[in-house]
C-alpha cells in the first residue's frame, strides 16, 4: 500500500524537551527488547516518529492506537522508548508461549490478554495496576489488526474506554501508517524496504476527558457512556490517521 503522507526521507529529530529527559528505568528485559527492536525498525523501512513530546515525561498515560499490521507494536515500543518511557502493552496471551520472545514479554511486564476466557478481565485489572504505578499503557482498541482493505480502523472494543473513564490519566491518540506496506498479514505479504517505504508513528495531543469522567458515578460506567468514550477516542485516532495519510476516509467507510 502506498504511503501518501509526504514523509521526509530522514527521521524527524527528537524534540529538545524529550532528548533531555531522564530515561525511565526498564530493566534488562526492556534493554534486550530495545537491542532487538531498534535494528529491526531500521531494517524494515525508514522511520518517522512525530509527537514524542505528547508522551508525558513522568506519571501514567493511556496510549490508544489504530492497528494495521502485526509490526505496529514494534514501532510503538520504539516510539515510547524514544520518549524515554517504558511501554506496557495489552497483548494476546499466546505471545507468552513463543520461545525467548515470551520471556521478554514476561520480563518487561507486558500484560497478557486471554480472550474468551474467565481470565479476560484480569488483563484490564493488570492495566489498571500499571496506570496506578505511573506506567505508560498501550492499547489497540480494535483488539486486532483491521480487516478494512484500505487500512482504516474497525469498530473498537470497550476496554480502552473503561480504562480512560476510571483513571484520571492523559489519553493520547497514536497512529501508525506504513507498517501494512511492509507486512500485510491477510495477504501473506512481507516486503521490507529499508531505503524505500517510510513507517510513521504519530502521537496527538491528549484528549479532553473530564466531561466524560464527571458522568461516572459510584457504579461502573454504563454502555452508553462507554460507547461515547470509545467514539471520542477513535474519532481522534481516525482524524490523526487522515492527517498522516493525507487523505479523507471515504464516506460510508465508517468503522
Amino acid at each position: 500500500m502506498a504511503i501518501a503522507d509526504g514523509s521526509p526521507t530522514t527521521p524527524a529529530p527528537v524534540p529538545r524537551d524529550v532528548a533531555w529527559r531522564r530515561r525511565e528505568p526498564g530493566g534488562p528485559w526492556v534493554f534486550l527488547a530495545a537491542v532487538v527492536f531498534y535494528p529491526l525498525t531500521w531494517f524494515l523501512a525508514r522511520r518517522r516518529m512525530v509527537g514524542l513530546e505528547h508522551v508525558p515525561a513522568e506519571g501514567p498515560a493511556l496510549l490508544v492506537s489504530n492497528h494495521v499490521s502485526y509490526l505496529d507494536p514494534v514501532y510503538t515500543a520504539v516510539f515510547v522508548h524514544r520518549a524515554r518511557r517504558v511501554p506496557r502493552f495489552l497483548a494476546k496471551d499466546s505471545l507468552w508461549r513463543v520461545p525467548v520472545f515470551g520471556r521478554i514479554m514476561a520480563g518487561s511486564r507486558q500484560i497478557p490478554v486471554a480472550r474468551g476466557s474467565r481470565d479476560a478481565g484480569a488483563s484490564l485489572a493488570a492495566a489498571e495496576t500499571a496506570l496506578a504505578d505511573d506506567g505508560i499503557v498501550v492499547i489497540y482498541p480494535e483488539g486486532t489488526i483491521t480487516r478494512d482493505p484500505a487500512g482504516w480502523p474497525m469498530e473498537a472494543r470497550s476496554g480502552a474506554a473503561r480504562l480512560a473513564l476510571l483513571h484520571d490519566v492523559p489519553v493520547i491518540p497514536v497512529v501508525h501508517w506504513g507498517t501494512l506496506s511492509v507486512y500485510d498479514h491477510y495477504r501473506r505479504r512481507f516486503r521490507p524496504s529499508p531505503f524505500g517505504a517510510t513507517i510513521t508513528v504519530h502521537a496527538g495531543e491528549p484528549l479532553p476527558m473530564d466531561d466524560l469522567r464527571a458522568r461516572v458515578g459510584d457504579r461502573p460506567p454504563g454502555a452508553k457512556l462507554m460507547k461515547e468514550t470509545t467514539e471520542r477516542m477513535m474519532t481522534a485516532v481516525g482524524a490523526l490517521l487522515e492527517d498522516v495519510r493525507g487523505e479523507v476516509r471515504p464516506a460510508g467507510d465508517a468503522a
